[in-house]
């Protein structure tokens, strides 16, 4: 059973059939040829039920919140600020864009809008200063991951609604992981450019009297940042109002700095429509599709599978990584994550694991897979603001940091304190 639908979903996928419309049909082929009931007849109340939870309106705040971020300046001006104070390191800008990346990660809440804001800002810089080309795409793409794991984040939204784990506890679990993932990718841009100094490019040397007048570019970020998760951690808002409270905080901002207009808000609107919109058909799509594995004894049948392995609880997790790393090659996130967290996260528990840590694990596992071909949509997304050249390019250039994150998620595994030492202390 298992097989059948890995196939179908693979076949489905490989014709570019869109991601809502493969998990929808996948349902509705597993009830067939499975199930005797006509499940189906439950969508509709499905729908309701899931379409109504109050959290999932958190989903259009973040990528509204964002959008506004981008359209404003407020992005660009903010890795002018990062690049006066990281540019002088060897491989220059290239740190400048992974610690934009984690900056606006820690506003946006999404992977895509920051691979594809901080892309649009720094991929003019590359023949400049003279940039290893390839290194210098990989660096965003991989930094642009960051956004599922640094709060707020959508995926991590997601995971606390399809689990019931508390979204406050996954938040505070990924500032450590998400940080030392950003210090990571920085540490791997300065080995490969010691070994390759003419892939460093052109250094930006700043003084401090420059790197302390950029400070203003770098508040606004920080300050919606506050907003959002300081009022989810002072009691003053759940995480749904949050988000409404950012979007309030950027408009605020947007009008101080002079850029909030009706063509601006337009725009950031209407992004947020398109993206909502197919972030919530894929949602509605995979509960359909997880109803259906569940009743036909998928789900039963997976665990009675990994338990009949007769593996250590780690050797099995280890089993489960592998697996989410290979099938990450192949889905896109979201239905990745959709599909796969309420199969394996019951599994995980029952076998003795933290639901916040394995939260944690699977966001990195999430990132990795958006860096990897053929699906990696951060790949897709960084040659899309390129306009020119190979996604190849984008492809090698990303690799040394799929190192990097194997690396992460060894990490995780070894010392599960990493996620939970900060919720075990607040909580």
């Amino acid at each position: 059973m298992l097989s059948k639908t890995l196939l179908i979903l693979l076949t489905l996928i490989a014709i570019a059939v869109p991601v809502a419309a493969v998990l929808g049909w996948l349902g509705l082929t597993m009830q067939y040829l499975e199930s005797p009931m006509p499940l189906h007849r439950a969508l509709g109340d499905m729908v309701w039920q899931t379409g109504k939870d109050f959290l999932l309106v958190a989903i259009p705040m973040f990528i509204l919140l964002g959008e506004i971020l981008l359209r404003s300046g407020i992005a660009a001006r903010m890795y002018d600020g990062i690049v006066k104070w990281l540019g002088w390191l060897p491989g220059g800008l290239m740190h400048a864009n992974t610690g934009s990346c984690a900056l606006f990660a820690a506003t946006s809440g999404s992977s895509v809008a920051t691979a594809a804001t901080i892309g649009t800002v720094a991929i003019p810089q590359i023949e400049e200063r003279g940039y290893n080309e390839r290194l210098f795409l990989g660096t965003i793409a991989a930094g642009g991951t960051l956004g599922i794991l640094i709060p707020p984040s959508i995926n991590l939204i997601l995971y606390g609604l399809l689990t019931d784990t508390s979204v406050p506890e996954l938040y505070l679990a990924g500032f450590i992981p998400g940080l030392m993932l950003a210090l990571l990718f920085m540490a791997t841009v300065v080995v490969l450019c010691l070994i390759k100094p003419e892939w460093g490019g052109q250094r930006i040397q700043a003084s401090w009297s420059e790197r302390i007048a950029v400070l203003p570019a770098l508040l606004p970020p920080i300050c919606i940042f506050m907003v959002v998760v300081g009022s989810i951690y002072a009691g003053l808002a759940t995480p749904t109002e949050a988000a409404a409270l950012g979007v309030v905080a950027a408009l605020f901002l947007t009008l101080i700095n002079g850029t909030l207009s009706i063509d601006m808000l337009r725009r950031a609107i209407e992004g947020t429509m398109r993206t909502t919109s197919m972030i919530l058909l894929i949602i509605l799509a995979a509960v359909f599709l997880n109803f259906v594995l569940s009743v036909i004894g998928l789900t039963q049948a997976l665990a009675d599978f990994v338990e009949g392995l007769g593996m250590t609880p780690m050797q099995t997790m280890l089993v489960l990584a592998a697996l989410l790393l290979i099938i990450g090659c192949f889905m896109e996130t979201l239905s990745m994550l959709l599909t796969t967290a309420p199969l394996i996260a019951p599994i995980v528990i029952s076998l003795g694991f933290d639901p916040v840590w394995f939260g944690i694990l699977l966001m990195v596992l999430l990132e990795t897979a958006l860096i990897t071909p053929p699906i990696g949509i951060n790949l897709y997304v960084v040659q899309g603001v390129r306009e020119k050249g190979q996604l190849s390019d984008v492809m090698f250039g990303a690799l040394p940091f799929v190192v990097t994150m194997i690396i992460m998620i060894a990490l995780l595994l070894a010392i599960p304190d990493i996620a939970l030492w900060l919720p075990e202390r607040m909580y």
